[in-house]
């Protein structure tokens, strides 16, 4: 397929394909991509280089991600040719047990709260693989809640979208919402509180946030407010360096975290998408909607059943991944009809956001963060300037079920961050979205792989994502069987899923969808590219 009949299945957005040959940054906005530019030619790696955009993110998208939430990311280690995964995911806290919640877990607030792990993984991330001090990263992100930064018309909507949530909370109505009111694009955010707690963990280190007189401060500011975050449930926070899963697909290996991440949904319906005629279906087609969709009821149904905290005994079946599982689960997809799935009400997805960076070396990172819906609990914890998650949303309350609550156990997570590679490649990618993240992410990589787009023209195909019944990750489950598309989508293509039995909504043409960012190294000749996601404040920088 020629680059002239690809781009016409894509409306561009007006942005390049970026290429360079040193190295190469994504992330959710420009500033952060900055900021890891910066540290990139100060000398840093790409986890140097990782930990900088996260802190930075953490203050000009405060909405998404930072201190008081979680992370997943996958390195990989260009002169061994080795890929890590790293689990920087916390725990339920020490009293979170499912008596308490008869009445449900709240969706907001205090009580919504988890244990916060990130500042662990951004620790290691340096320690383990970077050439510069933590405080050298962190100094950015310090300079950027100091002095202030513009906002961003997208997080001047979302601030809109959310006032009354932040109002309830003095503290985090004092920082988002100064003077009472929504900040305007263009108008400076100033987080001096947020500031002053980076600057204790550059000077003393992330320990300090949880053992520490930062871990006195914020445990004290929650459980006055009603939550469960005593000073013993954060010193259970941890980051862990493991092996991470794979798959063969079409000649490259394919990375992924392992559980507590549901990551591997991904590789389940890449699997299964191996064994069914896609060279005979053209991009965006009916046909391969239909079967990505199909494979995904699959993967989430499998989730639901195995999916949990490993060290709590949900283990995944050894043969989950294994080639005639997969065949066979390709061939019970009916190619003409829709499996159907009972209806719900949806409920409101998840604000994460992701990033990838590869340095001169040849190392690529891609890392995967959140406090799960936007603002995640609202709650800002006191003066220490940190707006803390509401992760406890994922929790099961049903005994028995592989993601039930229980004290100290991670959370089952959505944050799927992805590599692939291959002889002279590697590739780095990932996406906020909730549920959407690993069909977002399939929909790109089948794009990239099986029909040869470039990096950019993928991430602006128009997108799907489909909701079901049983599958969400918020519990109880609330959703529905729907499919949601983007209105770029074109009419042949929903009429063909609507005459297999989906049901389809419209979202405006740039839905939006997530947010993908994408890097890719190529050597012999060494190329690096890298296409940022026009949904969102997303930006990429090459050199």
């Amino acid at each position: 397929m020629t680059s002239v009949t690809i781009s016409s299945f894509a409306e561009q957005a007006g942005r390049p394909i970026l290429m360079g040959r040193r190295w190469a940054v994504s992330s959710g906005h420009p500033l952060a991509s900055w900021v890891g530019a910066q540290i990139l030619e100060q000398g840093g790696t790409a986890a140097d280089a990782a930990v900088a955009i996260a802190a930075a993110l953490n203050v000009v998208e405060p909405q998404m991600s930072g201190l008081g939430g979680d992370l997943f990311a996958l390195f990989f280690h260009a002169e061994t040719k080795t890929v890590w995964a790293v689990n920087g995911t916390g725990p339920a806290p020490l009293q979170a047990i499912p008596e308490r919640f008869r009445g449900g877990i709240p969706e907001r607030g205090p009580l919504s709260v988890s244990v916060p792990a990130a500042a662990r993984a951004w620790e290691l991330l340096v320690q383990r693989w970077g050439r510069l001090s933590f405080a050298q990263s962190l100094a950015p992100a310090i300079e950027l809640a100091h002095e202030g930064f513009p906002v961003s018309h997208n997080l001047a909507a979302s601030l809109r979208a959310h006032a009354d949530l932040l109002a309830s909370y003095s503290h985090s109505a004092r920082i988002f919402l100064p003077s009472g009111n929504v900040p305007r694009p263009g108008q400076l955010l100033r987080q001096t509180e947020l500031a002053r707690t980076l600057e204790t963990i550059a000077r003393e280190g992330a320990a300090t946030l949880y053992e520490g007189e930062l871990a006195d401060r914020l445990s004290r500011a929650v459980v006055e407010a009603g939550g469960l975050l005593t000073r013993e449930s954060l010193a259970l926070a941890e980051a862990d360096v493991v092996a991470p899963l794979s798959l063969s697909y079409r000649g490259w290996l394919v990375w992924a975290p392992p559980p507590n991440s549901s990551a591997h949904t991904l590789l389940e319906m890449l699997g299964i998408l191996q064994h069914l005629p896609l060279e005979s279906w053209r991009p965006l087609s009916a046909e391969l909607l239909h079967a990505m969709i199909e494979a995904k009821k699959i993967a989430f149904s499998d989730r639901e059943r195995f999916t949990g905290d490993p060290r709590f005994g949900s283990t995944l079946p050894e043969n989950l991944l294994d080639s005639d599982r997969l065949q066979a689960l390709a061939r019970a997809i009916d190619p003409h009809r829709a499996r159907p799935v009972p209806q719900r009400r949806p409920q409101e997805g998840s604000q994460t956001t992701s990033f990838s960076v590869v340095d001169p070396d040849g190392n690529i990172i891609v890392v995967t963060a959140s406090i799960n819906m936007a603002f995640g609990s609202g709650f800002v914890a006191g003066d220490t300037g940190i707006l803390l998650n509401n992760r406890m949303t994922y929790w099961h309350l049903e005994a028995g079920h592989p993601n039930q609550l229980q004290p100290g156990k991670r959370v089952r997570q959505t944050l799927s961050p992805i590599l692939l590679t291959r002889d002279g490649s590697a590739l780095g990618i990932g996406t906020p979205g909730s549920d959407a993240q690993v069909q977002i992410l399939l929909h790109v990589l089948v794009h990239i792989i099986d029909y040869g787009f470039e990096l950019q023209p993928a991430v602006e195909l128009p997108r799907w994502r489909h909701r079901g019944l049983a599958q969400e990750s918020n519990w109880p489950h609330g959703t529905m069987d729907l499919v949601q598309v983007e209105g770029r989508l074109p009419n042949v293509t929903i009429e063909g899923l609507q005459a297999r039995g989906h049901r389809v909504e419209r979202l405006s043409r740039w839905g939006p969808i997530g947010s993908c960012q994408v890097v890719h190294r190529i050597d012999d000749p060494l190329v690096l590219q890298a296409a940022a996601d026009p949904r969102s404040d997303a930006y990429a920088i090459v050199w």
